[in-house]
C-alpha cells in the first residue's frame, strides 16, 4: 500500500511541497490545487509560479476522508537542532554547492574548447552576423582625431593597480570565477530535526486545533458538492472569477476548457432571487459555459443539479 501524501498545514491551509506528490494528485486523483511559490530568475511571477501547491479546503477534506493524504502540523514538526547537527548540515550543504559549481565549470571549459559543438548551423550563422554587426558598429563609432591630439595619460599613483605601488594584495581573498545558480533542497523531509505527526482523520486534526473545515452548513455543502462532482470524474478549480464556487472541467485543465461554473446552494429551502438566475445565465453564456446550480441536502447527503443557459426570445 502506498504511503499517504503529507498535507502540511499552516494557518489552517493545506500545502503540498513534494513534486512527485503533486504529480500523483493530478494524474491519479484529478486534484489540481494552485501553485503559490515564486520561481528564481523568472519574470511574470504573477503568472508562472512554483512550489508549494495550495489545496482548496474541499480538496484537502476529500483526500483525508478517502485515506489518500494525512494532515501534518508543519510549524510544530520542526525542532531546534543541536549545534553539532546544524554544523554538519551546513557543511553538507556547502559541499553540495561546491560540487555543483565544479560540474558547471567543467561543463563550461568543455564548451569553451569547442564552442561550435552544440550549436546548429542556424545558430552559428546568427552568431557570425552578430559579430559582423558589432565590428561595423565599432568602426563607425571610432573617433577620427589625430593620435598626437589624444595622448595617453602618463601613469600616476592614482591609476596604478595596488600591487604596482608596493602594497601586496590580500592572498586570503578568493575572487569568484563567475556567477552560478546552485540548487539547494527546500524540502524538510530529510532534515534530522523534522518529525511530523500525521493526523489521519479530520476529527483528530480538529482536536489538535490545526484544521476546522467544514464547520458550517455552507462548508459542508461545498464539500458534498465537490465530492459528488469529483466522483463523477470531473476536475475542479476556483470559480470566483466567473461568479461561482468552482469551474468544472471534463478533464485536466491543461488540456480542456471548463464546461460549467458551479454555484453551491446549501439547502433545498435556501432563497434564490430571480435576478441571480438571470445573472448566472448571462455570465455563463458570455463566457461560453453553462451555469450549474448545485443544491445540497444535508439530511439525505444528496446533490441535485440544475444548469442555466441564456436563450434568445422572439
Amino acid at each position: 500500500m502506498a504511503q499517504p501524501i503529507l498535507l502540511r498545514v499552516s494557518n489552517f491551509k493545506a500545502y503540498v511541497w513534494d513534486v512527485d506528490d503533486i504529480n500523483i494528485l493530478r494524474s491519479h486523483h484529478h486534484i489540481c490545487g494552485i501553485l503559490t511559490g515564486t520561481l528564481p530568475h523568472l519574470s511574470s511571477q504573477n503568472i508562472f509560479l512554483g512550489l508549494p501547491l495550495q489545496l482548496m479546503p474541499e480538496e484537502a477534506v476529500l483526500l483525508v476522508e478517502n485515506g489518500i493524504a494525512v494532515l501534518v502540523d508543519d510549524p510544530s514538526a520542526h525542532y531546534a537542532p543541536s549545534p553539532s547537527t546544524l554544523r554538519l548540515w551546513k557543511e553538507a550543504r556547502l559541499n553540495d554547492a561546491r560540487q555543483q559549481i565544479a560540474l558547471t565549470e567543467e561543463k563550461g571549459s568543455i564548451e569553451a574548447s569547442n564552442p561550435d559543438r552544440a550549436m546548429s548551423e542556424n545558430a552559428q550563422r546568427k552568431r557570425k552576423e552578430r559579430e559582423e554587426r558589432r565590428a561595423r558598429a565599432k568602426i563607425n563609432a571610432a573617433p577620427s582625431v589625430p593620435v598626437e591630439d589624444n595622448p595617453s595619460p602618463h601613469p600616476t599613483s592614482e591609476n596604478l593597480p595596488q600591487a604596482a605601488i608596493g602594497e601586496p594584495l590580500d592572498s586570503t581573498v578568493v575572487m569568484p570565477s563567475g556567477s552560478y545558480t546552485v540548487n539547494i533542497p527546500a524540502s524538510s523531509s530529510k532534515l534530522e530535526w523534522y518529525a511530523p505527526y500525521s493526523n489521519a482523520s479530520l476529527t483528530i486534526a480538529r482536536e489538535a486545533g490545526i484544521w476546522l473545515y467544514p464547520s458550517t452548513l455552507q462548508e459542508r455543502a461545498r464539500c458534498g458538492v465537490f465530492r459528488d462532482l469529483w466522483e463523477k470524474g470531473y476536475y475542479m478549480g476556483g470559480g470566483i472569477k466567473f461568479g461561482g464556487e468552482y469551474l468544472v472541467y471534463p478533464g485536466d485543465p491543461l488540456r480542456y476548457h471548463s464546461h460549467f461554473v458551479a454555484s453551491v446552494i446549501e439547502a433545498p429551502d435556501a432563497a434564490l432571487r430571480p435576478m441571480e438566475i438571470v445573472a448566472h445565465g448571462r455570465l455563463g453564456t458570455g463566457t461560453k459555459k453553462a451555469h450549474l446550480l448545485c443544491e445540497w441536502n444535508d439530511e439525505t447527503q444528496v446533490v441535485s443539479y440544475l444548469s442555466v443557459e441564456w436563450a434568445g426570445f422572439g
